[in-house]
C-alpha cells in the first residue's frame, strides 16, 4: 500500500493486481489534488482498514482471487463508497450488471486521464 498516512485523511482507492496501472493511476490523481492509496490486490485492500477512509475506490475487474465484481459486492454491503471498475474485458451485459450492482462508472482500458478524473469527479459528487 502507498498513499495517504494520515489515518483521518479520506482517499481514493485503488485496486487493480497491475503495477503500472496503480502507478499511473496514482500518479494522475495526485497531481489533480487527491489523497490516494493504492492496493495490489482485493484482499490487501479489505485487509488494510482503507474502507472506512476510502472517498472513491478504482478497481480492476479481473483480478486473481478475488475478482472486481466481488470486491464491488462486498464493499456495497459493508459501506456505500462510490466504485469505478476499470477493465481491459468487458461487454455491455457486464457493464450493465456492475452498474446495477453499485457501480457509478465503468471504463475500459487503456482509458484516457480525462475519463478517469471525470469518473472520479462523478463519483466524489454522488
Amino acid at each position: 500500500m502507498t498513499g495517504a498516512e494520515d489515518d483521518k485523511t479520506l482517499v481514493v482507492a485503488i485496486v487493480d493486481d497491475d503495477p503500472s496501472v496503480l502507478r499511473a493511476l496514482q500518479n494522475l490523481l495526485t497531481s489533480a489534488g487527491h489523497e490516494v492509496a493504492i492496493f495490489a490486490s482485493a484482499g490487501a485492500y479489505l485487509a488494510s482498514g482503507y474502507l472506512a477512509r476510502t472517498r472513491c475506490l478504482i478497481l480492476d475487474l479481473q483480478m486473481p482471487e478475488m475478482s472486481g465484481q466481488e470486491l464491488l459486492a462486498s464493499v456495497v454491503r459493508q459501506r456505500p463508497v462510490p466504485v469505478i471498475i476499470l477493465t481491459a474485458v468487458g461487454d455491455d451485459e457486464v457493464r450493465d450488471a456492475l452498474l446495477r450492482d453499485g457501480a457509478v462508472a465503468f471504463l475500459t482500458k487503456p482509458f484516457r486521464a480525462a475519463d478517469v478524473l471525470a469518473a472520479v469527479k462523478r463519483a466524489l459528487e454522488t
